[in-house]
């Protein structure tokens, strides 16, 4: 799946790649529809509806990931109930050995991650990963979610590397699709990034259940 000697670069997406999405699912899903429900006195399905009507409406944009934005928009303090879940933040299995074997190597290690800098904050509070890049890129802070292709060329002007050695694993296809349009050669998804989920089956991307299956030095094989 993944042939090492041809990769420099290595961009790492942050929820629902290295740490498990069930933690985002649970907040944004259920969490907070039901806060929105008790501080605004309405059942909390009709809560439900109203804010995945709002928020779809933003999808793939840089306020759809930011915490600032959704704080201002439902009058509730989003990074303090998040704090109030951070005992769920957890990474995927295997991804601390994934992050130590391509430290141990020759290549690059960069996360790339549509999170907004506060949920970052909270999520490195309790497991904290960051000492195994060698940068760290938040796309609020390039101005353009990864879903565009500004995002990338920020990206090569901020820390250069070449698409054609570069791989990207990720869990939205909309941002691999992205990922491909600039031109990186190697893309990979994950078949289940909610480990509360099913698995996925209709991925348009090579996927992997878990990391050991392309670690660097071990033998290649394919998911199941």
């Amino acid at each position: 799946m993944i042939n090492w000697d041809s990769i420099d670069t290595v961009l790492l997406d942050m929820d629902g790649t290295l740490l498990d999405l069930h933690f985002d699912n649970f907040f944004w899903m259920e969490h907070v529809p039901r806060e929105y429900a008790r501080r605004n006195n309405i059942p909390e399905q009709e809560a439900s509806e109203a804010l995945l009507a709002r928020i779809s409406d933003n999808t793939g944009t840089l306020d759809w990931y930011s915490l600032d934005y959704w704080t201002a928009q439902l009058d509730m303090d989003l990074p303090a109930l998040k704090r109030e879940l951070r005992h769920m933040v957890s990474l995927r299995p295997h991804a601390l050995d994934f992050l130590k074997a391509l430290r141990e190597g020759p290549r690059d290690v960069v996360m790339v991650t549509n999170a907004h800098r506060k949920t970052l904050d909270i999520k490195m509070e309790q497991v904290d990963i960051t000492d195994w890049f060698h940068r760290i890129v938040v796309s609020h802070e390039l101005r353009a979610p990864k879903e565009e292709q500004a995002f990338w060329h920020a990206l090569q002007a901020l820390h250069p590397f070449d698409p054609s050695r570069t791989l990207l694993i990720d869990d939205t296809e909309s941002v691999l699709d992205s990922a491909h349009t600039y031109g990186i050669a190697h893309l990979l998804t994950l078949l289940q990034p909610d480990s509360q989920r099913q698995k996925r089956i209709d991925t348009r991307f090579p996927g992997i259940h878990h990391f050991d299956e392309i670690m660097p030095g071990a033998p290649r094989r394919m998911a199941t």
